[in-house]
């Protein structure tokens, strides 16, 4: 059969939960076990989906969790080949010893383990051979089934079977040129260095190509092996906190956070137990949010957190996470709906990951969209806080976010914060400072000379409104800085 036609017939039964007119619960289980049948790359996208819990119901979304990315190594001499090929040199100049026997074998790489001549120890990540034109193959029969699907089905827009398909085609295809792991690698790295939450290996810049990268290879225990971490006796109470303040960190501060921190990927440093701190790699997938995501994420976790249920439901409709159309009070009602019971727990029994699952769950009805890379970041944050109640149940995440939260927020407005700003980003600033009058001037003359007909109205309208709307943070953001001015120029003189 088709594989485009047995894939439409697996969303349409597994994923919807509809057979011959019937609604059924989805089966994530059939799903997650068909996936996997169709070979490595579906199974990735298998993963992929399962961070989609805007438009998967948990069940589903907790059942493709259970996929692995492990595969059938490939030929070592192959591997070797590429290797040499890349760069540029044979095996035994480069490296000191090399480990025939792979560390790891993914859908996409294969690990081995080597030694330098300098006595350095790494790993050695190689792409599989031919994986573009397989990886590029199967995207195109996830795009017919997706168009498919959107046009059979017509309740299709609310899981965006297009939209999750673009997603995926963006990740994969990031993932096969191994430079920019590489580089994502290399700026965690820096943003971490000298720090001891979170260690990065080192990025060996010169052996790294498209198809291959070398890394430091690290000495870790597995975050899950509690017995192991008891055995090494490492502080599991600052370790988990530690967990804590390097999702913060890299969301707040760095603006640049692993997107990918399942179990697999960390591991606990043997060196300081008193103060331990995670070793993390594969940094494949990376996520960034916009400064009005983050401002808008930290205000809503900040709702959250204070109960501010009103606060909260602006919020989601504010942001466009909601249809614009979206009730307030009802919101703020069905939000409470949602949280109260929660509430009643004590705070240290109350999973935050899964508390803000069920507030995206709970306003799908009100049509949920979220960004990529707000999935992406709640995803994260399951694993994080699950990874900490694990190695030390008594977690409280919510003693360290709320201050965190605040403190942060607080210097949001701070003028050396907008000072600051203003000096790094004041060419820029004058530049279209210049523009605006023009700009004004331009919007005052398409009122004078507007149409009479209703189409042109509307579309000039739009236009306007467009226009504008552009114009509206700039004009906020210069009438910031000329108080800000001001008050630096009193100060100083």
């Amino acid at each position: 059969m088709n594989i485009v036609i047995v894939l439409y017939e697996l969303i349409r039964i597994s994923v919807i939960g509809i057979q011959k007119g019937v609604f059924y619960k989805p089966n994530g289980r059939k799903l997650a076990s068909y996936l996997e049948s169709l070979g490595p790359i579906f199974t990735k996208f298998g993963q992929l989906l399962s961070t989609r819990t805007d438009i998967l119901d948990f069940a589903t979304a907790k059942e493709l969790e259970s996929l692995t990315d492990s595969c059938k190594p490939f030929d070592v001499s192959t591997f070797k080949k590429i290797v040499e090929s890349e760069l540029g040199d044979s095996l035994t100049n480069i490296f000191e010893t090399f480990d025939e026997s792979p560390m790891a074998a993914a859908s996409l790489a294969q690990v081995h383990s080597a030694t330098l001549k300098n006595g350095n120890e790494v790993v050695i990540k190689v792409l599989r051979p031919n994986i573009e034109k397989r990886v590029k193959r199967n995207l195109r029969l996830l795009k017919s089934a997706a168009k498919i699907f959107t046009y059979i089905y017509k309740d299709s827009y609310r899981l965006k079977p297009n939209e999750v398909v673009r997603d995926y085609e963006s990740t994969i295809l990031k993932e096969l040129d191994l430079r920019l792991e590489a580089s994502n690698t290399n700026l965690t790295r820096k943003n971490f260095l000298g720090s001891k939450e979170l260690y990065i290996p080192e990025v060996y810049w010169d052996l790294t190509t498209s198809k291959v990268m070398v890394l430091e290879k690290i000495d870790g225990i597995p975050c899950t092996d509690i017995v192991e971490i008891d055995k090494y006796g490492i502080n599991k109470k600052e370790l988990a906190e530690n967990g804590v303040m390097i999702f913060l960190n890299q969301v707040f501060r760095d603006n640049f956070f692993h997107a990918d921190m399942h179990p697999g990927n960390i591991f606990v440093s043997k060196k300081d137990p008193d103060n331990p701190g995670y070793i993390a790699i594969d940094c494949a997938i990376t996520g960034s949010l916009s400064n009005d995501e983050r401002y808008i994420l930290a205000r809503m976790l900040q709702s959250v957190l204070k109960q501010n249920y009103k606060s909260l439901a602006s919020l989601f409709i504010s942001s466009g996470w909601v249809n614009s159309d979206t009730n307030n009070i009802e919101l703020e009602n069905t939000l409470r709906a949602c949280c109260e019971p929660i509430f009643e727990k004590p705070l240290s029994e109350i999973e935050f990951g899964k508390l803000l699952l069920y507030l995206f769950q709970s306003t799908r009805q009100y049509g949920l969209s979220l960004q990529t890379s707000l999935v992406l970041l709640q995803k994260t944050l399951i694993h994080i806080e699950g990874m900490g109640r694990q190695i030390y149940p008594e977690l409280d995440f919510w003693g360290i976010a709320e201050p965190y939260l605040d403190n942060w927020l607080t210097e949001q407005f701070s003028p050396l914060k907008l000072k600051d700003y203003l000096i790094e980003n004041k060419e820029d600033i004058l530049l279209k400072a210049s523009e605006m009058p023009v700009m004004v001037y331009e919007a005052f003359d398409e009122l004078k000379n507007y149409s009479k007909t209703k189409k042109s109205n509307d579309e000039k309208i739009k236009n306007l409104e467009l226009q504008l709307s552009k114009q509206k943070n700039l004009i906020r953001l210069t009438g910031i800085g000329i108080i800000v001015t001001v008050v630096i120029l009193l100060v100083v003189t």
